[in-house]
């Protein structure tokens, strides 16, 4: 008995510091890839301290770096280009003792991947969880930090999945979508936070916990895999959204810290101030500037120090690793403003020097045309250039929406009001070094629901429709706008996000079918899909020209046009007919003498002088 009692004291602290490899990040890589290099962060008990060699033919350690914590290795690996694909066998040695740990490394394969999404594409944004249960039995799981699914609860999850999304492909084929943009789909195991005395589960993504596992709720990796393949099967492009600013309180680094700068710490908890201007002001204090970017998004959401050169590797390699191996098409970037500009350039650069024709478009929530400027390829003298292809349109957003409340009032017909709005804002695209990237929507996940904005008004809501679908631009719309989906941000978030009728077993009503929509729901969904397939048939509408001229007594008319035609847009904002006499647009009307309406198939007979409904915007198309 003593002597069992005292080998146990001897074994103990072997034991308690045994050395293994329980995790390698990125997962695998490929031969082929333009970046001949990788880091992998490797992680176990004690693994910092093991000496590392890799065998493999035409795989090479070039260096190995540690950190504070022990738990962590990060291993610098040179690719060969004459590398075949294989099982690479990493070894780590503490005297005597080998622990292995087996990597592959893939062939790349021919699938269509970073495609990019252009002008002539309609995005459609959805929220998974919200959007169609195809698969109930991966609703909830007892092993995770949330194990609850309830829909009478609007703060939890709902069960909404990829298996469900790649399911509803023909509708949003048939609604004239050419792409779809899903919120996160990684891994979020999260526990409920307390937001604002209600407890709230991260069921909309942005609270990553496992970089390289796609939530099993939604379906895991292979559901994701599979919606990818179905999507471009369908000719559908896909959106991946990414988030770099921050994770959630419970990723699994974040549990066990490789170091203290892994992470933006204060001597207090400190938030972002959420004031962009900071950034951009030349007069900006540096300490403001400190809390916008360093500050943390929310106490439950940990803000990502990306001037760390391991961080900064990690988040990049795990999108290079996300468009390789899902195949996604372009990359939405969440909280664009809030991350380090130099690191967001880094990380862009290497998608772009792997996928030419990825597109890739951050949010940065801002109200004015410069803020904007500033995150994408501009003209402008600032002393940061970033390198983003394109962004979000929150300005031209926030002007088709303060002049939607306007049409139909005497505010329509101000000088700086209605329709001027928009045309202001669209004014200013000098700065941009290519606007048609900018990607324009008029609500998503975090505004009001559009037709409320718009006070439910139909001729507003097709108004606004309008304007977006022919305008410069990507255009996006937002799940259920199609069918005069509702609601305001009160109380919260979860009032915009309320589940697709007929996504889910037991809904009353099957919004996704023409039996199951009401005449005015069925109104709007074929109005949106007259303008979206015509926009997909004709070019003119994505790659051709924008000229647009004055508003004058809240009538706003613009053109569209190339070598091979011409589609004008002309928009009565007041709530009266009016008489457009178009001598005064014959800049881009000589020469033509008839034209037809796109949205009714009426020949316009008169193209001299327009009548035009009140609050309601025409698109014809002009011929000789």
């Amino acid at each position: 008995m003593k002597k069992l009692l005292l080998l146990l004291l001897v074994l103990l602290p072997l034991l308690t510091f045994a050395q293994s490899i329980t995790r390698v990040n990125p997962t695998n890589w490929w031969v082929g890839m333009q970046e001949p290099k990788v880091q992998l962060l490797v992680y176990g008990p004690q693994a910092g301290t093991l000496t590392y060699t890799v065998e493999y033919p035409g795989v090479t350690l070039t260096k190995t770096g540690t950190v504070e914590n022990p738990n962590y290795a990060f291993l610098d690996l040179t690719i060969a280009p004459d590398a075949k694909p294989g099982t690479v066998r990493l070894v780590g040695r503490s005297g005597n003792k080998l622990i292995t740990h087996k990597w592959e490394l893939k062939a790349r394969d021919n699938r269509p991947k970073g495609q990019g999404v252009t002008d002539a594409d309609l995005i459609y944004l959805a929220m998974p969880d919200r959007f169609v249960n195809g698969d109930p039995k991966n609703d909830k799981f007892k092993d995770l930090a949330d194990p609850d699914a309830d829909r009478a609860n609007p703060f939890y999850r709902h069960g909404g999945d990829l298996q469900g999304a790649a399911q509803k492909l023909d509708y949003l084929q048939d609604l004239g979508v050419t792409a779809v943009w899903l919120t996160p789909v990684i891994e979020n195991n999260q526990p409920l936070t307390d937001e604002g005395g209600t407890m709230r589960s991260a069921y909309h993504g942005y609270g990553f916990t496992d970089h390289y596992t796609v939530d099993k709720r939604l379906g895991g990796n292979a559901a994701y895999l599979d919606f990818v393949q179905q999507a471009h099967t369908k000719g559908l492009k896909v959106v991946q959204d990414a988030v770099y600013n921050h994770v959630g309180i419970n990723h699994w680094f974040v549990k066990d810290l490789p170091s203290k700068d892994w992470l933006h710490q204060w001597p207090s908890y400190t938030n972002t101030s959420y004031r962009y201007q900071p950034i951009t002001d030349p007069h900006a204090a540096k300490t403001d500037r400190l809390v916008t970017t360093d500050g943390w998004f929310v106490p439950f959401l940990p803000d990502l120090n990306q001037q760390n050169p391991y961080v900064a590797n990690f988040l990049i390699q795990h999108a290079l690793w996300s468009v390789e191996n899902f195949g996604v098409d372009a990359w939405r970037i969440d909280t664009y403003l809030y991350n380090d500009q130099p690191f967001m350039n880094r990380c862009n650069a290497a998608l772009l020097a792997q996928y030419p024709n990825i597109h890739i478009f951050g949010e940065s929530w801002v109200n004015n045309v410069v803020d904007q400027a500033y995150y994408v390829r501009n003209k402008l003298d600032f002393p940061f250039k970033s390198n983003q292809p394109g962004a979000l349109d929150f300005v031209l957003e926030g002007g088709m929406l303060a002049a939607l409340k306007e049409v139909g009032t005497p505010g329509a017909t101000g000088w700086d009001n209605g329709a001027q709005r928009v045309y202001q804002a669209l004014a200013q695209d000098a700065v941009y070094q290519d606007p048609n990237k900018l990607v324009t929507f008029l609500d998503n996940h975090d505004h009001n629901r559009y037709l409320s904005e718009v006070g439910e008004d139909v001729d507003k809501y097709k108004m606004g429709l309008t304007w977006m679908l022919t305008t410069r631009g990507i255009p996006s719309i937002y799940y259920g706008t199609e069918i005069l989906m509702k609601n305001y941000k009160d109380p919260s978030d979860a009032e915009v996000r309320r589940d697709f009728p007929g996504g889910f077993p037991g809904d009353k009503d099957n919004k996704f079918t023409v039996a199951g929509r009401t005449a005015a729901e069925n109104d709007a969904f074929n109005f949106v899909r007259t303008l979206a397939t015509y926009r997909r048939t004709h070019p003119v509408l994505s790659s051709g020209q924008l000229m647009q001229y004055l508003p004058e007594n809240g009538l706003y008319v613009y053109f569209r046009y190339d070598a091979n035609g011409t589609v004008m847009v002309a928009t009565n904002t007041t709530d009266k007919e009016a008489s457009l006499p178009t001598v005064r647009f014959s800049e881009r009307m000589s020469g033509f003498t008839q034209a037809k309406n796109v949205l009714t198939g009426e020949a316009v007979a008169n193209l001299n002088t327009l009548t035009l409904p009140a609050k309601t915007a025409v698109v014809l198309e002009l011929g000789k």
